[in-house]
């Protein structure tokens, strides 16, 4: 019997992976799709609201849908007391390719500094312009939109590893967000990520099937003044994440909500 079950449960995980790869895949495509036909008819302010509340809504969706299947587990409560906040870095560690979507999911104002290539991903592109999201492909450009976004009253989600975690708890930080904190004079408010899975961490094949169930809960850390130097900043933002993940609390022990 306890075999059977066995069985039954791993066939139960292949169809959720797949069922729910094919599904969150279908609500990118589509949104994307309509987002690309939207971008140049609606005026830059509307189009950038519009964008971002529709990107938290999918986000949203894929993850309570993720829940429903039972083997899922999103702790992300704490993100809520950011929401009335204005003009904030959003500082996260990086440990697999959806830390976006935990994030942004909670945030109906969230502007992203994201990989270059993604803006012409037909699954993310068509959303990312819509969204008026910042591309890294020019330094100074960043720079000068990030600190735009921030006098605009937007938060500004930046991961400081500049990629996915290569070394835990975290890798080396980027001089970035310190060098936009200082220009915008904007505070730093760190995020933690904890998880009991690799599931699409930095090596990890997108089509490999990971152990279920998996628990992800999302911190709420320390935030940080606006610095008066960016390199003191990048310094004490090293030091305290390399604290605060040395021994994360366990993510299982958290209630599951999306």
């Amino acid at each position: 019997m306890k075999f059977c079950l066995r069985i039954l449960l791993t066939a139960y995980d292949y169809l959720v992976c797949w069922v729910g790869l094919i599904w969150v895949g279908l609500l990118l495509l589509l949104w994307s799709l309509v987002a690309l036909i939207l971008h140049p008819l609606l005026p830059a302010g509307l189009g950038r609201a519009l964008g971002r509340l529709a990107i938290m809504t999918v986000f949203r969706l894929t993850l309570a849908t993720l829940t429903l299947s039972g083997r899922f587990h999103f702790d992300l409560r704490e993100l809520d007391v950011l929401r009335k906040d204005k003009s904030v870095i959003i500082a996260s560690n990086h440990p697999s390719l959806w830390d976006v979507v935990l994030i942004a999911s909670r945030l109906p104002d969230l502007a992203c500094i994201m990989k270059a290539e993604i803006l012409g991903n037909i699954f993310l592109g068509g959303g990312a312009r819509l969204a008026r999201y910042i591309s890294n492909a020019s330094p100074r450009k960043m720079v000068m939109l990030a600190v735009q976004e921030l006098q605009r009253g937007s938060h500004l989600l930046l991961f400081p590893e500049g990629t996915r975690t290569v070394r835990r708890p975290i890798g080396p930080l980027t001089a970035g967000i310190g060098v936009i904190a200082y220009r915008a004079q904007a505070p730093v408010q760190t995020i933690l990520i904890e998880t009991d899975s690799p599931f699409l961490s930095k090596e990890w094949p997108l089509f490999k099937k990971p152990r279920l169930p998996m628990h992800y809960r999302v911190r709420v850390g320390k935030r940080f003044p606006a610095p008066e130097n960016s390199a003191a900043l990048m310094a004490e933002l090293t030091r305290y994440f390399a604290t605060q993940l040395a021994a994360p609390a366990s993510p299982s022990n958290s209630a599951p909500t999306a």
